[in-house]
Order: C-alpha cells, then sequence, then structure tokens
C-alpha cells in the first residue's frame, strides 16, 4: 500500500469529548483520512468490542488495517502511521492538541486556575 493511492481502513474507539480522543480525530483530519469513528460511552457495545479487541479497556483505542494500537494518543497514532508508510508527511497544522489528557484525568491545579495570594 503506498500513502499516495489507498486510504487505509481506520476504526477509532473513542470518547466523544475527552483531550486524548480529540488528539486522534485530529491526527486523522490533518491526514484526511476517513475513519469510522465509534463513541465507546453513549453506546456500550462499541466498548465491549473495543475491549474484546484490544484486551484492554483505555481509549483511544485504533484499528488501522487490522492493526490494533491500543491506548494511544494522537501523537502516537501520527508516529506508527508514519512509521510504517499509510501516510507521508505533510505542513498540515492540527485543529486540537495531539497530546492532551481529558479534562477528568487533569490533575487538578492544571484544570483550573488557582486563586492562590500571597501575605507579605
Amino acid at each position: 500500500m503506498t500513502a499516495t493511492t489507498e486510504k487505509p481502513k481506520i476504526i477509532a474507539w473513542l470518547k466523544p469529548s475527552c483531550g486524548w480522543s480529540q488528539g486522534v480525530r485530529a491526527v486523522f483530519r490533518k491526514y484526511e483520512l476517513p475513519y469510522e469513528d465509534r463513541d465507546i460511552i453513549n453506546n456500550p457495545d462499541n466498548y465491549q468490542e473495543m475491549v474484546e479487541k484490544t484486551g484492554q479497556m483505555k481509549q483511544p483505542s485504533v484499528e488501522i488495517n487490522g492493526k490494533i494500537l491500543a491506548d494511544v494518543s494522537g501523537e502516537e497514532i501520527e508516529a506508527w502511521m508514519l512509521q510504517n508508510g499509510v501516510v507521508q508527511s505533510n505542513e498540515r497544522g492540527y485543529e486540537a492538541p495531539i497530546d492532551q489528557p481529558c479534562a477528568n484525568e487533569m490533575p487538578a491545579a492544571a484544570a483550573a486556575p488557582s486563586n492562590i495570594g500571597f501575605r507579605r
């Protein structure tokens, strides 16, 4: 398969609004890759399928041409696709950060600004 002639078959098990999931979507958009977005939050069957196919319970998990990549960031997906000739490097930007956790997985200090004041 060459990156310029054939589009890979991609299934992605993702959360609707998670930072990691948004990063994976951003990589697919950067390379204009069609993919099947399987919502693991609102569809329990999709979650069960992900667990069965990947052997683990974390997301994002992606299948590209039959190869399973489990618990990966957009950054890791892009590196794998470049290394394996699925895509060729391009200069397009990302529409979202490709290495950010879900908001509920961020440390509290990083998730919200602090109102700490110091006395003299």
